[in-house]
């Protein structure tokens, strides 16, 4: 299973939100090619980076420093979100070197978009779908659709996409443990993979998305535990290798 470091880009530094609170961020690094370099330096494979501005302003607004982190790094595969919502969007992105874009409020939006963004960029669409209560919220979670997460989800895999990123929104940031049940119902409920989001805060967490990776867990994207020392990469990633060669 992949352990996947976050790197949320707001004015250009890195932050981590609460519960996607853009006004309770707290400032980690000013520098996120060597915030990247730290965790790839620690054995991971991927690193996730959400444009906090751009999910705001609706377009790309680091792309650059983006693209300095993919040049920089250019055999770490790069997965970035954040007001994707138009097609020169992932074009920017794909540009700049990042190999997976994550669609999130547009999708639920238009879900002709991802139909249409699948067949343009073949491989490289995620859709990223954050729930409450088994609800997809929209617009960075300030508001609450009445789409079924399970529903949205083999929607879209229908339309294609490589992968799938579900945060449950009651969690991120809160270091409250991952939700591991609604993440393996919902892999359960497709073939493609699904990516966990949100509370992953210990080696137990870590430990239980590793028993779902049978039902489709992928991958964990880690955020707030990383950089507040609560969880060490290097060891996390050993534990999440050995489970799979197991």
């Amino acid at each position: 299973m992949l352990l996947i470091p976050a790197i949320d880009l707001k004015d250009g530094r890195c932050v981590r939100l609460r519960q996607g609170n853009m006004d309770q961020e707290t400032v980690f690094s000013d520098d996120p090619v060597a915030m990247a370099e730290r965790w790839i330096n620690a054995g991971s494979r991927r690193i996730h980076i959400v444009d906090l501005d751009g999910a705001v302003q609706g377009f790309p607004v680091n792309a650059d420093i983006i693209g300095k982190i993919a040049e920089t790094f250019p055999d770490v595969e790069i997965q970035v979100g954040g007001g994707i919502r138009e097609f020169q969007a992932i074009q920017t992105y794909i540009d700049v070197g990042v190999d997976y874009v994550i669609i999130g409020t547009q999708a639920v939006r238009s879900p002709h978009f991802v139909d249409e963004a699948c067949l343009e960029f073949p491989g490289r669409i995620i859709v990223g779908l954050d729930a409450r209560d088994g609800k997809v919220a929209v617009e960075g979670w300030a508001k609450m659709s009445r789409h079924d997460a399970v529903d949205m989800a083999r929607r879209f895999e229908e339309a294609g996409v490589e992968a799938l990123v579900f945060t449950d929104i009651g969690r991120d940031g809160m270091m409250k443990g991952v939700n591991t049940g609604a993440t393996r119902e919902l892999a359960k409920s497709v073939s493609i993979p699904v990516i966990a989001s949100g509370g992953v805060s210990n080696m137990d967490d870590v430990r239980d998305l590793c028993d779902a990776v049978a039902d489709g867990v992928s991958g964990a994207i880690v955020g707030r535990a990383l950089y507040e020392g609560k969880l060490d990469l290097v060891e996390a990633q050993k534990l999440a290798n050995g489970l799979m060669d197991s």
